[in-house]
């Protein structure tokens, strides 16, 4: 077996939702010893995305792993998220940059993502970014990706050579549901909904994208809904 195969390290940002499993499994059976890594910032579903983030860990026998706790987030407030006198929106995808945006949320999570990989001499951080289907947000686009990396390895050490990898940048729900069916990962062990921990809302706009992934899919989504 090839020694460096088996050396290869990847920081996996894993908030516990169906789209970075997926990438953090893609990324291990691209043969990359798993760092997991997750963010408590004061989301409404904190305690969920936790539970769900440390079960998906025993299923990827993942080792080395970090919970980050970032409570600022609560303290600017500025998304629905994060400030819970901003009602999260049921009514549809809104046009343009929604209140559930979160300011500039994937550029702190891949600073601190990249602190760590230096840390371990990792190669590569995985995030499951999607552009095409997601809400609108700008830092989940191929350009912000881009120069993030550029800014991580101009302010990292010479020997630090860190590649972001997105696998699912350019990838539908529907197709994020299928792959996932086919490799066999425990999508009822994920959770995407914005508002609640027990049961998923079913009407925000993340319940919605994965409802209609799983529809488009022709599959059942396990998870329970209200």
């Amino acid at each position: 077996m090839d020694k460096n195969k088996i050396n290869k390290k990847a920081v996996c940002v894993l908030s516990g939702g169906m789209d970075s499993t997926l990438s953090t499994y893609l990324a291990q059976n691209d043969g990359y010893e798993i760092i997991a890594l997750h963010f408590n910032y004061g989301q409404r579903t904190e305690h969920k995305e936790l539970e769900c983030f440390r079960n998906i860990c025993i299923e990827l026998n993942i080792k080395e792993k970090y919970e980050i706790n970032i409570p600022f987030f609560t303290q600017i407030g500025a998304s629905a998220l994060t400030d819970n006198s901003i009602d999260v929106p049921v009514d549809g995808i809104e046009a343009g940059v929604p209140i559930t945006y979160v300011p500039f949320r994937n550029g702190i999570f891949l600073s601190i993502a990249a602190a760590i990989a230096e840390k371990h001499s990792a190669g590569a951080i995985f995030i499951g970014v999607v552009e095409e289907d997601s809400s609108g947000y700008p830092d989940c686009s191929d350009t912000f990706i881009e120069k993030m990396e550029n800014s991580i390895n101009q302010g990292t050490r010479d020997e630090t050579k860190i590649t972001i990898k997105t696998p699912l940048v350019h990838m539908t729900k529907e197709a994020i549901v299928k792959k996932s069916i086919l490799l066999s990962i425990p999508l009822h062990l994920t959770w995407s909904c914005y508002k609640n921990e027990k049961k998923a809302c079913g009407v925000c706009d993340s319940c919605r994208l994965r409802l209609k992934g799983f529809s488009l899919a022709g599959k059942i989504d396990a998870i329970p809904y209200e």
